[in-house]
C-alpha cells in the first residue's frame, strides 16, 4: 500500500478531521496566543502540512488493531502519533528519539518515551504489533539497517507504517543536511529498492502501489515535492505470500 499526497486540500480536510475528534495537537487561538507570549511550552507537537498522512496512519491503526496493540513511534520528538492514539483510547503505546527533549512530550506519564536510537533499540523481537514513522527516515537514510530493525521488533503479522518526502522523479538534495544528517527525497525507484531490501527482513508491502503524483504541495529548503505514505506488513519466516 503505497499511496501520494496529491493536492493542500487533502492536508486541509485532515487536519479538519483530527480536530473534529479531538486528535490535533496543534495549537490554536489562546493557546496559539499563550505560546506567542511564553507562557505555553515551547515546543510545537504536529505540524500542518502532515495532517494527511498522520490521519491515515491514525485511521489504518484503528481499522487494523486492538486498543491494546504494542505500537512504537520511531522518530518521535515533536510527533503528533503517539499524542493522537492516546487521545483515541490506545493504551500500550511506546516512542523512541535522540532528542532528549522527548521526555517531555505530552502525556509522558502513560506514553513510553525513551531517549534512543531507532536504528538500534532497546526493545525485545517480536514485541510491537506496528511502528510507526511519519516524516523520519528520509533523514540519514539506511534502507538495511532501518529493515533490519524494523524486521527485528515486529511481530509476525505487525505492520511498518511510514510517511516520507516524495516525488517519482530523482531530486538531487546532495549537500542539504537536515539533523546533521543527509536528506533523501525518496524516488519511485527509491521506494522499489527499499521494498526489495525489506522483503530480506520478512517485511511485504500491504496492497497496492500507486505512484501518481499530484501537486507538488511541499517547498523546503528550495525543493519541490509531496509526501508518500506506506505500510509494509511483517511475515513469519519463510512465508513469502
Amino acid at each position: 500500500m503505497l499511496e501520494i499526497l496529491k493536492s493542500n486540500s487533502q492536508i486541509e480536510k485532515a487536519r479538519a478531521e483530527l480536530a473534529r475528534r479531538g486528535l490535533s495537537t496543534l495549537d490554536t487561538g489562546t493557546q496559539a496566543w499563550l505560546r506567542r507570549l511564553g507562557l505555553r511550552r515551547a515546543q510545537q507537537i504536529g505540524d500542518v502540512v502532515k495532517s494527511w498522512d498522520v490521519l491515515k496512519t491514525i485511521q489504518f491503526i484503528e481499522a487494523s488493531l486492538s486498543k491494546q496493540a504494542h505500537i512504537l513511534d520511531i522518530g518521535a520528538f515533536a510527533s503528533e502519533i503517539p499524542v493522537a492514539l492516546h487521545r483515541a483510547g490506545f493504551t500500550n503505546l511506546t516512542a523512541i528519539d535522540l532528542n532528549p527533549a522527548v521526555l517531555d512530550m505530552p502525556f509522558a506519564g502513560k506514553i513510553d518515551y525513551r531517549i534512543g536510537d531507532f536504528m538500534a533499540t532497546p526493545y525485545a523481537d517480536g514485541s510491537m504489533d506496528a511502528v510507526t514513522a511519519i516524516s523520519v527516515i528520509e533523514h540519514g537514510f539506511d534502507g538495511t539497517r532501518l529493515a533490519m530493525e524494523v524486521g527485528r521488533l515486529l511481530r509476525p503479522g505487525g505492520y511498518f507504517i511510514a510517511s516520507f518526502d516524495f516525488w517519482p522523479e530523482k531530486i538531487d538534495t546532495s549537500g542539504t543536511k537536515f539533523f546533521d544528517m543527509d536528506w533523501l527525497i525518496f524516488s519511485r525507484e527509491d521506494v522499489l529498492t527499499f521494498c526489495e531490501t525489506a522483503r530480506s527482513f520478512q517485511l511485504e508491502p500491504v496492497g497496492s502501489f500507486d505512484f501518481t503524483a499530484g501537486d507538488r504541495v511541499i517547498d523546503c529548503a528550495e525543493k519541490n515535492y509531496s509526501f508518500g505514505w506506506i505500510v509494509l506488513q511483517r511475515k513469519a519466516a519463510g512465508n513469502s505470500k
